[in-house]
């Protein structure tokens, strides 16, 4: 530090402590409205420190030719000097801006060195290729010519000459400083003396046009190429060359990626291999898209279309044929889908047999209305679903897990007898692999009995008959045995295979018989899942709770169903939220062949359908997208037309409509309603059903039945407040029903009175006109011959000329010879008057009827 008291900064006052290099300066501050304040600051000096040992920089002197030595030894330049000091900045940045600024200075001047390293390594390998070349060349010319005889002074000339520098090094002492020329004459001098220590020679790097050398305070001119990347004072306080717009902090990272990448990798920049993809096309893809797919730019495939011929844009699509030449010609590979590879193909997808494991047998119970069915079922839980159906009667399909005195599992469906419910049983026998036929022992067989027989042989699956109400008066347990072999069921009892047994659900009679039969044919049939794969289960029911929103009970046929799986069923798709098992309580997973409640979905599905666990939820977006797209086609798809659908689809035209709304508690009975009201439809009025869904009657339904002027229809649900608001204003009825035989039997006589009563044509008498006579100034009367029956006056009447009628009248008087008589009968002759008509000629014939109004039935 200098001790010159000359050169203190005068202040406002005298600073306190250790003597500081320090200058006064004056900062301006601007305010608002005009207003301005000097501020006096302290600009500390920068201080030039060399380092010891170092030599002045002098001016370039001439190098001396060097002295002829065995073993020259280079001498080592000195590090050039540091920078010219720069201008102090006259504005102070912020400290987060200098930071950034350092930082991005830094980054750019080791991504240069790295790049002249880099080049440099290049230059010397392909000089070290040339050399190699050379002596190759040479060592053979050496070769073909004739060996010369070599004298003594010749083979010392000829000893091996010590290798010249490297390029880089010889570039580097070229100029050498003079203290470093003296250093090494008496090195040449002396050529046994011990060599000095080495210093630090910095390597030239290659030339780069665009960075120009800096000049320091002397004439000689040095490249600070090699300290660009160093942080000095002078660069942490200039601010003059800021300006300049430099790479961001995100442009130097990703720079500094790639450059790692390409060094672990042992790539150059330039000579990077091109990669190959395996590019996905579907049946029709736009260009933008496939050239994402490719990682390519899309206007280089549009060009390649343009050479083909083809004028298209970015955003036209293409088949895959084109997309084939246009992968091919960019050098990757394609892989050809089709929208159909979208759907999940569950018949491919078989377990091995080391992977499965024994699971409980699926019983469904199944028989005609009121035999006993669900009280068998309670009796076997130890519960009463009974008390809960409306009517005494199920309509729905229920699922049970039933644990026995012996530790097995049974899982139980319960299926609705009534007839209208045929596809709920139809559903109940494909999934299922025991069928428990109910049959009352006081009844015999029934039409859904035989129904049940029906579907159980069409499903394939072992039959066991239970006889239930064996403990009532009357029972005859032999009578349905007889019965039975009439639809070709043949029990053990009879020399056949299907098992029998008689039980009393009402005295819990011959209970574990039934169990015993069960598990026994559950044993033969050998029933193994696999529990450890993605689950797949089927919708036994589905409904839209006001509470939890769309729920749907479902039977796992394999693997296992957790909390948080991702799924598809139908066209729908979600994510299980909660499970909840048979006894209202939530689990965390069901495995195969328990029947479980899902929370968690987007829609109601419909009963019957697949549910599929699978690993995303793009997945399963896609999937259920798919299925709805299929479902719309199907819907909106027009048969073709020719002359018979013509005259069809006009005969149903000339048929009455009846519109109806649907809403329900479950999919199940939503279904079984619409299947019944197309039932009754006739050739004269027919049920249009304009939308059936489950839940509760909102608005929207409210709407949609003002506009038809349609009654809505609830089964077992009712109507919102705002439903039922806007309905009292627009006029829309509600019909509320719990049971399906009044909701039939009252759609009936809604669908009857549409058409109104039935008019009826009863033919009473004929006879032959023989003579017309005058009666008054305007009226005829006929003189009649009666052939068939009685003229009686008072009815109607129609005339019949060549079997054509001409006129429809009313006989206003009758009479026989002049008096007025009641009726006449056959064979006999009359005189009548006709009602508004005298178009009557002799030869025609009066035909006489009744009519009768009598009220429609469907």
């Amino acid at each position: 530090m200098s001790e010159d008291t000359e050169n203190k900064p005068t202040l406002g006052r005298k600073p306190l402590g250790l003597k500081r290099s320090v200058e006064a300066g004056e900062v301006k501050q601007t305010f608002s409205h005009g207003r301005t304040n000097k501020v006096v600051v302290e600009v500390k000096r920068r201080k030039l420190v060399g380092k010891p040992g170092d030599a002045p920089v002098a001016a370039p002197a001439p190098a001396p030719a060097p002295a002829p030595a065995p073993a020259p030894v280079a001498a080592a330049a000195p590090p050039p000097p540091p920078p010219a000091p720069r201008p102090q900045p006259t504005t102070m940045a912020s400290r987060r801006e200098l930071q950034e600024r350092l930082l991005r200075e830094a980054e750019e001047a080791r991504l240069n060195s790295l790049e002249d390293a880099r080049r440099r390594e290049t230059e010397e390998k392909q000089r070290a290729a040339e050399e190699a070349r050379r002596r190759a060349e040479e060592q053979r010319k050496a070769a073909e010519a004739p060996a010369p005889v070599e004298t003594p002074a010749e083979a010392t000339a000829a000893e091996p000459v010590q290798a010249a520098p490297a390029p880089a090094a010889t570039e580097a002492s070229a100029e050498p400083a003079p203290a470093a020329t003296e250093q090494a004459k008496p090195a040449a001098e002396a050529p046994r003396a011990a060599p000095p220590p080495r210093r630090f020679t910095p390597v030239a790097p290659a030339p780069r046009p665009e960075i120009k050398p800096k000049k320091t305070t002397g004439a000689k001119v040095v490249d600070n190429r090699r300290q660009s990347g160093k942080l000095t004072v002078s660069k942490a306080l200039n601010e003059g060359d800021g300006g300049a717009r430099a790479r961001s902090l995100a442009a130097l990272k990703r720079a500094r990626d790639k450059e790692r990448r390409l060094h672990m990798s042992g790539q150059s920049r330039d000579a990077q291999p091109k990669q190959v993809r395996d590019v996905v096309v579907p049946e029709v893809i736009t260009i933008q898209e496939l050239a994402n797919r490719m990682a390519e730019k899309g206007s280089d495939l549009v060009k390649s279309l343009f050479k083909l011929g083809m004028m298209v844009t970015i955003n036209e699509a293409i088949d895959q044929d084109t997309a084939e030449l246009l992968v091919e010609e960019f050098g990757h590979k394609i892989t050809r889908v089709s929208d159909s590879d979208v759907e999940i193909d569950h018949d491919a997808d078989v377990d091995a047999d080391e992977t499965l494991s024994p699971r409980a047998p699926v019983v469904t119970i199944m028989g005609h209305v009121d035999h006993g069915k669900t009280s068998l079922l309670d009796a076997l839980r130890g519960t009463d679903v009974v008390a809960g159906e409306a009517g005494g009667i199920t309509q729905h399909i229920g699922a049970y897990q039933v644990q026995v005195a012996s530790g097995d599992k049974i899982t139980f469906l319960d299926t609705p007898g009534h007839s209208a419910f045929s596809e709920m049983r139809a559903r109940g026998a494909n999934v299922t692999d025991i069928v428990i036929l109910v049959v009352a022992a006081d009844d015999g067989l029934m039409p859904q009995t035989i129904e049940a027989i029906n579907h159980t042989k069409a499903a394939g699956v072992p039959m066991i008959v239970a006889i239930n109400k064996v403990d009532k008066d009357g029972a005859n347990p032999q009578k349905i045995r007889e019965r039975l072999l009439e639809h070709e069921v043949i029990v053990e009892a009879m020399s056949g295979e299907v098992q029998d047994v008689e039980v009393s659900a009402l005295k819990k009679i011959n209970l574990e018989g039934l169990v015993d039969k069960i598990l026994l044919q559950a044993e033969l049939l050998e029933l193994k899942a696999n529990p450890d794969r993605a689950a797949e289960a089927v919708v036994i029911e589905a409904k839209l709770d006001k509470g939890r929103g769309p729920v749907a009970t479902v039977l796992v046929q394999r693997g296992t169903l957790k909390k948080g799986d991702i799924f598809v069923v139908g066209e729908q798709s979600g994510k299980v939220r909660a499970l909840i098992n048979d006894k209202g309580k939530q689990v965390n997973s069901a495995g195969p062949s328990e029947p479980v409640e899902v929370l968690g979905l987007t829609g109601v599905p419909s009963a019957g359908d697949k549910l599929t666990v699978v690993e995303n939820e793009q997945r399963a977006r896609e999937v259920a997208d798919y299925r709805r797209q299929k479902a719309l086609e199907k819907r909106t798809t027009m048969a073709p037309a020719n002359i018979d659908t013509m005259f069809s689809s006009l005969a149903a035209n000339r048929a009455k409509e009846y519109p109806v709304l649907v809403k329900g508690d479950v999919q199940g009975s939503v279904e079984a309603i619409v299947t019944a009201l197309n039932k009754i439809s006739t050739d004269d009025i027919k049920a249009r059903v304009l939308h059936a869904g489950v839940g509760a009657i909102t608005e929207s339904d409210v709407t949609l039945a003002k506009a038809s002027n349609a009654p809505i229809i609830g089964f077992n649900v009712r109507a919102n407040a705002q439903a039922r608001a806007l309905a009292t204003r627009d006029g829309v009825r509600f019909k509320y029903f719990d049971i399906i035989y009044d909701l039939l039997d009252d759609i009936r006589g809604e669908m009857a009175g549409v058409l109104g009563p039935e008019r009826i044509e009863t033919i009473v008498g004929r006879a032959e006109i023989k003579e017309i006579f005058p009666a008054g100034k305007k009226d005829k009367a006929a003189g009649l011959l009666v052939t068939d029956g009685i003229m009686r006056k008072g009815l109607y009447a129609r005339i019949t000329r060549d079997d054509v009628i001409v006129s429809k009248t009313v006989i206003a008087s009758l009479r026989r010879f002049k008096d007025d008589v009641a009726e006449v009968r056959t064979g006999l002759e009359c005189g009548v008057v006709l009602q508004d008509t005298n178009d009557i000629k002799p030869g025609d014939i009066l035909e006489t009827f009744d009519v009768e109004m009598r009220d429609r039935t469907l």
